[in-house]
């Protein structure tokens, strides 16, 4: 490596920079294609690293990759051919493609192909750990890897990563479609940084992020906060090598063409829109006769993921289009449509963009739109005018070309009329400020800015204020009494290395008893300790405590309860406490409380972790325990079927009625997945905060990052005003 390991760079994206193709028994590499591979190849040379992808085959036992670069190391990520049906073909290309393209009714929602995405991201996380232990930027890339960074993150909880997507990101109503919509956010937002192409992008996920996961979002300053985890989220608008393509043009024979010519340059695919293109051309030539026998459209369809069935439906409208359209203007002399269904040197790419007239680039959808710049770059001579999509992320900062709608086809015809009659100095006007600012902000200025991004110091998220409360909970209060659940463990009291030492603070405290003090709040705290313990640590007048993940309570409006069952397992809980302090795990700890127990292993040896979770597992299973992870801890449950949510539901059924929804409001607070029972519980029928780490997907409305923000809450409900016109107690 060129730099030493911390400085150097690792890309990961769905395909290396060269594929394998195997003819004949021999292993052939060529060039990836794309503008990923294009923009990040420069970077890389330049700064070392490793790049991490799918090579196109399977790799026998022996081969190796070639080398391209000795800056770079190529790592391939095996994919077996069901994994590249389901992973790649199936989740990728078939739900998220679609969707995010804005087009849900091609997407395909299927379990099999979901679990295949999630366990093929973990192989590229598996991949790529070794380099975020030695403090390298991760730069993850596109809508394949959107879950790579979660494990990534739990692995290694320092890790730089970063992302970016190079689709559009949907609205909200479409994004939720999606079932998998919040692993698919908490996958990316266990990066530092995530990029986009366009600030519409950014609004969207922000939105989603917020709506979705209840994260708390500023949309001033583009940050997300997930649990205790900040992510930067920003656009970064992705340019050309503009200097190359205007060289290109430049230097490429020049011919002059029989007739005007309109210029359509796209991969196939069903978002570029092709077909409704072919539509509006055939349009103009019905509405503006006198182009006819004198403008010709080029389209250039370069062939992509022809295995697909999608693609080839697409593939044979657009044959179609061309067909019948040449079939009913064209004349001896002149073809309307020329449709070139392969790929093109630079060479002549570039004199077509030159001395094309229009280019005519209009997707139904797109993330930037490459083509659209390209054109730009190589008008060196006469200028062309761009009729651009406004659906295309290019639209956002192209606003010089005649933008379209591209499903309007009347008023696509419209535009190609005024761009073919427009005078040279208007077009000369068009053009200029285009090619002034794709010249400054090109692909290097694009690769700079995210990694300068990428590499700054962490910001965390300011504190929660009283005022976020009054926003997600003012209006929920404002009418109703209210019955508040806290866990205590890492909700009222920060976790530390001994679960005996762990206390409220103070400033926490008093706000906990204000809150009780009031006549319109009950406040009750459900704990995994024993109801003795968490009564003695709280020790708050008019509180109600359900310990032992409730199956005990005492409190105030509530008779006292201990679960049926709970004698009978007190024996078999001692036992098991005894067969657990047996396995000899140093700095484990079994914490007994009756019927249940804790198996801390906070204070164990990282390394060690696994070994003592399994061994703690086995055991309480073996004694016909349920097992329940917790925060650097397991719970051994008797089999009862009862928990948290069973707990807070019995509480509120005894001390309001059967009617209790009707008559109060529910809030809830804990921090581990003990408390996900009774955020599952009151899912519709109250609110739920999950408090601290990012790392597990949670059912609680919104996230809060650490105690400090229960604390808040607490002042924030223990001076809220009055509740008018309360329904009697």
């Amino acid at each position: 490596m060129p730099r030493d390991a911390a400085d150097t760079l690792v890309v990961l994206s769905n395909r290396l920079p060269i594929t394998l193709r195997r003819e004949r028994g021999t292993l052939r590499a060529e060039a990836s294609s794309g503008g990923l591979v294009s923009a990040l190849r420069p970077a890389l040379h330049r700064q070392g690293g490793t790049w991490i992808g799918w090579p196109g085959t399977q790799l026998k036992a022996g081969e190796r990759l070639p080398a391209v670069d000795p800056a770079v190391e190529l790592v391939p990520v095996p994919l077996s051919p069901t994994e590249v049906k389901r992973y790649y073909h199936g989740f990728s290309n078939r739900t998220l493609w679609p969707l995010f393209h804005s087009l849900p009714e091609r997407a395909v929602f299927d379990r099999r192909e979901w679990e295949s995405y999630e366990l093929v991201n973990h192989r590229f996380a598996d991949a790529a750990e070794e380099a975020c232990r030695r403090g390298q930027l991760v730069w993850i890339h596109d809508y394949h890897l959107l879950r790579t960074a979660a494990p990534l993150r739990e692995r290694v909880p320092a890790a730089r990563l970063a992302f970016f997507l190079h689709i559009p990101f949907p609205p909200f109503d479409l994004f939720r479609l999606l079932p998998w919509s919040r692993a698919v956010l908490e996958g990316v937002l266990a990066c530092d940084l995530l990029g986009f192409h366009s600030p519409g992008y950014v609004r969207n996920f922000l939105d989603a992020a917020e709506r979705l996961l209840g994260a708390r979002v500023d949309h001033r300053v583009g940050q997300v906060e997930l649990g205790d985890h900040t992510t930067r989220v920003a656009a970064f608008p992705l340019g050309i090598d503009y200097g190359a393509y205007e060289k290109l043009a430049h230097g490429a024979p020049r011919k002059t063409p029989a007739e005007r010519v309109i210029l359509g340059v796209d991969r196939l695919d069903y978002t570029k829109g092709i077909p409704e293109r072919i539509l509006a051309f055939e349009r103009f030539l019905e509405l503006y006769p006198e182009h006819r026998e004198r403008v010709v459209l080029i389209q250039l369809a370069v062939p992509s993921r022809d295995q697909v069935q999608a693609y080839q439906e697409q593939k044979r409208s657009i044959d179609e289009h061309v067909g019948r359209v040449n079939g009913r203007f064209g004349t001896s002399t002149w073809t309307p449509i020329r449709y070139l269904y392969r790929s093109v040197p630079p060479e002549r790419l570039s004199a077509l963009y030159r001395d094309a007239d229009v280019a005519l680039v209009t997707p139904l959808r797109d993330g930037m739109n490459l083509v659209a710049k390209e054109y730009v770059a190589c008008q060196v001579d006469e200028p062309g005018v761009l009729v651009l999509s406004r659906l295309a992320g290019a639209a956002e900062t192209m606003r010089e070309a005649l933008q379209v709608n591209p499903y309007d086809t009347d008023s696509v015809a419209e535009r190609l009329h005024q761009a073919l009659t427009m005078p040279e100095e208007d077009r000369r006007d068009r053009i200029a400020a285009p090619q002034a600012r794709e010249r400054r902000r090109n692909v290097n200025q694009w690769l700079d800015g995210f990694l300068s991004a990428a590499l700054e110091p962490r910001k965390r998220f300011r504190p929660t204020t009283e005022a976020e409360f009054d926003a997600w909970l003012g209006d929920y209060l404002r009418t109703r009494d209210l019955a508040l659940f806290l866990d205590y463990d890492g909700t009222l009291a920060p976790i530390v290395e001994r679960p005996d030492e762990a206390a409220i603070p103070a400033d926490t405290l008093d706000a906990l008893r204000r809150c009780a003090a009031r006549d319109d709040t009950d406040v009750t705290i459900v704990s995994g300790r024993g109801i003795g313990d968490i009564g003695a640590r709280v020790a708050v007048d008019g509180i109600t405590y359900a310990g032992n993940h409730g199956l005990e309570i005492q409190g105030p409006g509530v008779p006292d309860f201990v679960h049926t069952d709970v004698r009978h397992f007190q024996d078999e809980a001692a036992s098991l406490a005894k067969a657990l302090r047996a396995l000899r795990v140093r700095g484990a700890l079994v914490e007994e409380k009756g019927a249940s127990l804790t198996f801390h292993y906070r204070r164990v040896a990282k390394p060690q972790w696994p070994d003592a979770v399994a061994r703690a597992e086995a055991c309480i299973l073996e004694a016909g325990f349920q097992v329940r992870a917790a925060l650097c801890a397991i719970e051994a449950r008797p089999p009862i079927g009862w928990d948290k949510g069973h707990a807070v539901l019995h509480i509120l059924r005894t001390r309001y009625g059967p009617a209790w929804s009707q008559r109060l409001r529910v809030i809830y607070a804990g921090d581990d997945s003990t408390d996900e029972d009774a955020f599952r519980s009151l899912q519709g029928l109250g609110m739920s905060f999950r408090v601290g780490g990012a790392t597990s997907s949670t059912r609680a409305t919104r996230r809060l990052a650490s105690p400090e923000a229960i604390c808040t809450l607490l002042e924030w409900l223990a001076a809220r005003p009055p509740v008018a016109d309360a329904a009697p107690r």
